[in-house]
């Protein structure tokens, strides 16, 4: 006699014998000594109970079932069109899907693209998967990377093995795993790049989607890779940030270029990537950060997750330490530079993400396309595409600037490619307001969110282009939630959402800490937080006040934003503004 069991029915039973199977896998006595890919990671977890500490949840589902073992179980849920249980739902983010509910009923997908660099065929696919799998939009991310967003748990499959058929990858793109492997955007056409870091950041990416040992970490890793070309990769924010740099000769060591470690960047924790003191040659850099990962899985935090990251490991140990562990790692001794060995690194150019701009190749350009806040239409990924194909070289840079590039444009084809973007309603000349500014996807599709931060940030653009016109660059970022996915401290003006109460009675609504001063690169910085609580409704016209204040109170045209703002007291920034706003 068949039996038919309700989903409720079903998943009850999956959860009971799947009780079983956890108890087969519970952590080794002490006796034993954990073998296979994981061994590192459960040998740290045996560490931290035995000192008497609790282990997160995380790092017990991890243990119970690692998430590359429960691909059968993703496939029956999505036959159930059934959404994931927590558990599940960490698990499922190995795969790159993170369900967001409430906040929508679904799945948002994030990929693996080494470098942000994708060909022309690529970028129809992923209009294509947007379209029928998905919301029928594309979000590029501050990572030089995509996300498609509104996927039901019916496709979830789909959509990650379709991804894979377009070459892509979704792999390790969430969850406790490094994220995926950033680098100069205009790598190998920059002519003023001192490295092409396309082949380090293709060589970082294979080397850890073909290594299970190194998922599973104390909290996420990022990576990042930058040329010293005209745009930037922002490395300085990352926990592993490889610089290009310039040794000249008659300094003890091979003059060349080399890349300088920086560690442990995490500016949503105030925290830049330090110069480490160290040299690595270009070759040896896949190595070095394979060397750093592991000490970093050996000694991260398992029973903290805000403290779980490089960072913390290198404020309790010091930069001597950890370093003598990873050369402990690599059987031999890292190159330290000499003082003053180092030469200046050339200079970013903050608009060069925008607009027409001319190769290291005579005769050809890149072209920085604006995009709304990162998102895309089907419609206009295809037509983006078509214009790289037709005018281009076939390949579209993604940004940390939430744009893309088109590459290998010819002299004579540039007006041709411009009226063809123009013609998809999108841009290659925007306001510095526009051209600076960067959303997170805030509470349209994260629970973490507490403003809608791509709406907001439209209408602040829109404000300040007609009341606080800008004639030089300017780096707005809005960021939802303490993740600080968009990096509100590093922006000339940050905004943080909040929830701004409005009555005793505990009643609030979407608003925004506001701070100022904040920087990356050549002036990189914390900003600081120069008003609380502000209504989403009220923030275009308080940061139209903070641009009015310092277009009239600068020292001249040359004074940029971050050094106005950190020239000054709060308190006088605060009453500057405050002038301008009630004007």
């Amino acid at each position: 006699m068949s039996v038919d069991f309700t989903l409720d029915q079903k998943r009850y039973l999956e959860g009971f014998t799947a009780g079983f199977s956890v108890r087969s896998r519970a952590p080794a006595a002490p006796s034993q000594k954990p073998m296979g890919p994981d061994a590192a990671h459960f040998e740290a977890q045996d560490r931290l109970v035995a000192r008497g500490g609790k282990l997160t949840d995380q790092e017990k589902w991890k243990r119970e079932e690692h998430p590359f073992d429960a691909y059968g179980r993703l496939v029956r849920q999505a036959k159930e069109n059934a959404p994931p249980k927590p558990a599940d739902n960490f698990r499922w983010r190995y795969y790159g899907l993170f369900y967001v509910a409430p906040t929508q009923s679904s799945y948002m997908l994030r990929l693996r693209i080494p470098n942000g660099i994708v060909t022309h065929w690529q970028f129809v696919g992923l209009a294509d998967l947007a379209e029928h799998l998905g919301g029928g939009y594309l979000h590029v991310t501050t990572r030089a990377n995509i996300q498609i967003r509104e996927i039901e748990p019916r496709n979830a499959v789909d959509v990650v093995e379709a991804v894979q058929d377009l070459g892509l990858w979704s792999r390790g793109s969430g969850a406790d795993n490094v994220r995926n492997i950033t680098g100069t955007p205009t790598a190998g056409v920059d002519p003023q790049e001192l490295i092409d870091t396309r082949p380090y950041a293709r060589a970082m990416h294979h080397h850890i989607l073909n290594d299970r040992s190194l998922y599973g970490l104390p909290r996420k890793f990022n990576i990042a890779f930058d040329g010293a070309g005209l745009i930037g990769a922002l490395e300085d924010t990352n926990d592993v940030g490889f610089q290009a740099v310039d040794i000249p000769d008659g300094h003890g060591i091979e003059p060349g270029v080399y890349f300088r470690l920086a560690l442990g960047g995490i500016t949503g924790h105030k925290d830049f990537a330090r110069d480490a003191g160290v040299l690595v040659h270009p070759d040896e850099a896949v190595e070095v950060a394979d060397k750093i990962l592991r000490v970093f899985i050996e000694n991260g935090d398992r029973a903290n997750r805000a403290r779980a990251r490089l960072k913390y490991v290198l404020d309790a140990w010091g930069f001597e330490k950890f370093m003598a562990a990873v050369e402990e790692k690599l059987g031999r001794a890292l190159l330290r530079a000499p003082k003053g060995a180092v030469a200046p690194r050339p200079r970013q150019d903050r608009q060069a993400h925008i607009g027409a701009h001319r190769q290291k190749q005579a005769g050809l350009n890149w072209i920085g396309v604006s995009l709304p806040l990162g998102r895309l239409t089907p419609t206009q990924t295809r037509g983006l595409a078509e214009i790289a194909r037709a005018l281009g070289d076939g390949g579209l840079r993604l940004t940390v600037w939430q744009n893309l590039l088109i590459t290998g444009v010819k002299d004579s084809d540039i007006a041709r490619a411009i009226e063809a973007i123009e013609a998809l309603g999108l841009a290659t000349q925007v306001s510095p307001v526009r051209a600076g500014l960067v959303a997170c996807t805030g509470s349209f599709g994260c629970r973490f969110a507490a403003a809608d931060t791509k709406s907001d940030a439209a209408k602040i653009a829109d404000h300040c282009e007609t009341h606080a016109p800008m004639d030089t660059p300017i780096n707005i970022h809005l960021t939802g939630c303490h993740h600080s996915c968009a990096q509100h401290y590093i922006g000339d003006v940050g905004l943080i959402g909040a929830r701004v109460p409005i009555n005793d009675e505990g009643d609030a609504v979407a608003g925004y800490h506001i701070l100022v001063g904040g920087g990356f690169a050549e002036e990189a910085g914390i900003a600081r937080v120069i008003f609380q609580n502000v209504k989403a409704e009220y923030t275009p016209r308080v940061v139209a006040s903070l641009l009015r204040a310092y277009r009239d109170a600068r020292l001249n045209e040359l004074e940029t934003f971050v050094s106005f703002a950190r020239r000054l007291d709060l308190e006088t920034l605060r009453g500057l503004a405050e002038a301008e706003f009630a004007e």
